[in-house]
């Protein structure tokens, strides 16, 4: 397939004026004036757009788009927060059903939004409840919309051996790595679970060659560690050995410049998600300070629950909006860098977050011809400034166009929308 008309190409690193980009067999081919010849796929036109790298959702809880706009559940604390999501949970009856219909709802908003991989923390697993069926369905809808999907299996105060028997499991059923899905290993997080679910789940780590996710330095996070063991988040993790460069650690708030110090020397890569965390005051990572120092950071919108949506792009607009308040400003670029390279390599994806030759063809045409965007002397940084609801016209996924003319291609996102609806009430 060629992607033929753009007005500039934004290769994650390099910027192309009236470049093509062809692909083939899933992966960038070439790029430039008349790159090549259409394959079978023919040609999408991307006549008045910027084509960028497909977005990557390096946070997210898809679970959690059942759960938007709950009553008392903005603007508290976080520890009044995570009562009402649990008691939501227990409520709805979370089962292999809700999970693939919240899924559906959010994997669809996703890739209409201009992401291609999104990474999925799991931490609600009911007790008597089928743990691996609901991974499946999750994992399942993912596949059917055409999405790579990191799929985390995570812990949120569950018995430690029964969580780690649970992710091995999941992972001799659906460790082989297509590219299409990833599985990976987490705690929620020191203010949830002790040393030895940190303990057993880097073993499955280690057994299957998995990548690690936690969340530190939420508001709650803080709080728990100090009233439980007298620490800080990071000392704890430090200990427990979730400090490593297979790590990648969400939030991190209000970190200390000592504590971005560690981070950095560790090799730990982090998300930032601002959509999560700011709305109800729990907390601002300071995200250029750790970009100064080396640090890879990624850019979540996290869960329904939090964040009412799962739109990235709208994400990465307010990580650059807030910045300046936590020390230095973030460009339009460096956001763009980590919705897209910064997130894909926390995920270990060499392959995404970029479009140079050899790349994974997952990309976005984002249409910058109507009035949103007159008068935007920088056609990159307005992809971000201006039209904050901004979606794409087209997206590609490992060369397959799943969403044309702002359309999902692969499935009627009003069908999807009724399914979560028809669950809920029954």
């Amino acid at each position: 397939m060629l992607v033929r008309g753009a007005v500039l190409v934004w290769t994650g690193g390099r910027e192309l004026e009236g470049t093509d980009v062809l692909i083939s067999d899933g992966r960038v081919a070439a790029l430039g004036d008349g790159a090549g010849e259409a394959h079978d796929g023919g040609v999408l036109d991307a006549d008045g757009c910027i084509v960028t790298p497909g977005l990557v959702n390096a946070h997210h809880h898809l679970l959690q788009s059942a759960f938007r706009t709950l009553p008392a559940a903005r603007h508290v604390a976080m520890r009044e927060w995570l009562a009402i999501m649990a008691a939501a949970y227990r409520a709805a009856g979370v089962d292999a059903e809700l999970c693939a219909a919240a899924a559906g709802v959010a994997t669809a908003e996703s890739l209409l939004c201009g992401v291609t991989t999104v990474a999925d923390h799991h931490l609600t697993w009911p007790a008597g409840a089928d743990h691996l069926g609901m991974a499946r369905a999750t994992i399942g809808t993912a596949h059917r919309l055409g999405s790579r999907l990191v799929f985390v299996r995570g812990t949120a105060g569950d018995d430690p051996e029964t969580a780690a028997a649970n992710c091995d499991e999941l992972a001799r059923a659906h460790g082989t790595d297509d590219g299409m899905l990833q599985l990976a290993v987490g705690p929620a997080g020191v203010h949830s679970d002790g040393p030895e679910a940190f303990r057993l789940l880097a073993d499955v780590a280690a057994t299957h060659g998995l990548r690690r996710r936690t969340q530190a330095n939420e508001q709650v996070d803080v709080e728990r560690a100090a009233e439980r063991y007298g620490r800080r988040p990071l000392d704890l993790l430090d200990d427990w050995g979730w400090l490593a460069p297979d790590v990648t650690i969400a939030h991190l708030c209000a970190i200390t410049d000592a504590e971005a110090d560690r981070v950095a020397a560790s090799g730990v890569t982090a998300t930032h998600a601002p959509g999560c965390d700011l709305p109800s005051g729990w907390g601002v990572s300071p995200v250029a300070a750790l970009r100064a120092r080396g640090v890879v950071v990624g850019l979540g919108t996290s869960g329904g629950g939090s964040n009412d949506a799962g739109h990235l792009l709208a994400d990465a607009r307010l990580a650059m909006q807030v910045a300046p308040l936590s020390g230095a400003a973030l460009t339009a670029r460096d956001v763009l860098a980590m919705a897209t390279r910064g997130s894909a390599l926390g995920l270990g994806r060499d392959e995404l977050g970029h479009l140079e030759p050899g790349a994974a063809a997952d990309l976005c045409c984002w249409d910058v011809s109507g009035v949103a965007d007159a008068g935007v002397a920088d056609p990159l940084a307005g992809l971000v400034w201006a039209n904050p609801g901004r979606r794409p016209r087209h997206v590609v996924v490992a060369g397959r166009v799943v969403v044309r003319d702002w359309e999902l291609v692969t499935a009627d996102e009003r069908d999807l929308a009724a399914q979560l609806r028809a669950r809920q009430r029954a």
